[in-house]
């Protein structure tokens, strides 16, 4: 009876460990070192919350700048991949339509230009970055749409770029949410973007 008694006490106590103390500590952790990313990034516009940082939504308007495709639809709530295998009938059909989607978005582009990234969702769903060229490609567009011009938005994809840590571990990417901010604020100089707290 003794070991039954201290199971019980040994499973109680970790119980409130791990179970509460733990998690509790790493959530006020994250809200004192990183307090912007633990409330999600969320950034405003003036005085508005209209998206976030962190996780990609779609700008259907052919004056944005746009995220991977999302097999969930940017669904924050059930992110991930549409897990489908390279043979899947049903995920050549969700590149071809993805496809023609972007060149019908974006009339400049040729086939055997269009970066994969434009074409194939990511594995999460939510990815808010895209690769440089994914951003440059649809600068023509943009500009055509917002009357700003290539260059500037050329300019402005380099100044957001991303590189790697240490030129490591990936490509240079862009956050999209940040460009089309930045396309807000230009378009509209009285307004205010704000990151929320």
């Amino acid at each position: 009876m003794i070991n039954v008694w201290r199971s019980l006490r040994f499973t109680l106590v970790f119980a409130v460990l791990l179970g509460i103390v733990y998690p509790l500590f790493f959530v006020a952790l994250g809200r004192v070192v990183f307090p912007w990313q633990a409330q999600g990034s969320l950034v405003a516009v003036n005085g508005r919350a209209v998206g976030s940082e962190l996780i990609a939504q779609p700008f259907p308007q052919p004056m944005w700048f746009e995220p991977r495709p999302s097999a969930v639809n940017y669904n924050a709530d059930g992110s991930g991949g549409s897990n489908l295998g390279p043979t899947n009938p049903a995920l050549v059909q969700e590149v071809r339509q993805n496809l023609r989607a972007v060149l019908r978005q974006n009339p400049g582009l040729r086939v055997n230009e269009v970066p994969t990234s434009m074409v194939e969702s990511s594995g999460s769903g939510l990815d808010p970055d895209i690769d440089l060229q994914d951003a440059y490609d649809q600068i023509p567009r943009i500009s055509k749409a917002t009357g700003l011009s290539e260059a500037w938005l050329r300019s402005l994809v380099q100044r957001d770029a991303e590189f790697p840590a240490l030129g490591l571990y990936g490509e240079p990417m862009v956050n999209v949410m940040q460009l089309n901010l930045a396309i807000w604020e230009k378009l509209h100089p009285s307004a205010r973007v704000a990151r929320t707290t």
